[in-house]
């Protein structure tokens, strides 16, 4: 008796768009990737105000929830965009937006650069991290062109990339999973606290040299 063989989806257009091939590359890193590029603020000097604190603190709230909401509705296995997705989601937060993992983790790191106090990196920051996701996420709509074809089309054409807007007519209704997504998140909660760690050393230690005039920070 011979074994069924698995039908692999045809690759889009999209999916084979140089642009793509690149974010396929970025895609496999994104977990590291950021980190190393927190290093900058981490080691440059500046200004760690209580005020600052409090901003960068509250952009990190609002995108882990933003992250948490993409998550409970999508499921661990989806939000990865393997091809196992059995099915596209787009009620929740996805009838919002297409990205909201993203623009979370978007907003996470931006409050990571504003708390450090490194504020003449934020804009760097911002155009980096925009190229960076505007080409994964052309990799891994692709994916998902690949593997839903019309469906995934109509979804795209009607659900906006990256500024949520309301959606339009009937909301599609799913599942939401909060206790598996808060379980996913153990090991990014144990990311933020490592780095908040890191930052507080950081202040604590520029502002000593600060006292003893042996750094000047601005």
């Amino acid at each position: 008796m011979t074994e069924p063989t698995e039908v692999r989806p045809t690759l889009s257009a999209s999916e084979l768009s140089p642009g793509a091939r690149v974010g396929a590359v970025l895609f496999r890193h994104r977990g590291w990737l950021p980190i190393l590029f927190l290093g900058i603020p981490l080691v440059m000097p500046g200004t760690m105000s209580p005020f600052r604190w409090e901003v960068g603190l509250a952009l990190i709230a609002i995108g882990e929830v933003v992250r948490l909401a993409g998550v409970a509705a999508a499921g661990t296995v989806t939000r990865r965009r393997s091809r196992n997705v059995q099915r596209l989601v787009t009620y929740g937060i996805f009838a919002w937006v297409r990205n909201p993992l993203y623009i979370g983790n978007f907003l996470v790191w931006m409050g990571f650069v504003t708390l450090s106090g490194v504020l003449w990196f934020l804009p760097f920051a911002v155009l980096l991290f925009a190229l960076e996701y505007e080409l994964i996420v052309r990799y891994e709509e692709g994916v998902l062109e690949s593997i839903f074809g019309r469906e995934y089309l109509d979804y795209k054409a009607c659900t906006p990339r990256w500024i949520p807007r309301p959606p339009k007519g009937d909301v599609a209704r799913g599942e939401y999973h909060w206790g598996e997504a808060l379980r996913s998140e153990i090991s990014t909660f144990l990311q933020y606290a490592v780095l908040l760690l890191a930052f507080w050393v950081k202040s604590k230690v520029y502002i000593q040299a600060g006292a003893t005039g042996f750094i000047r920070t601005f």
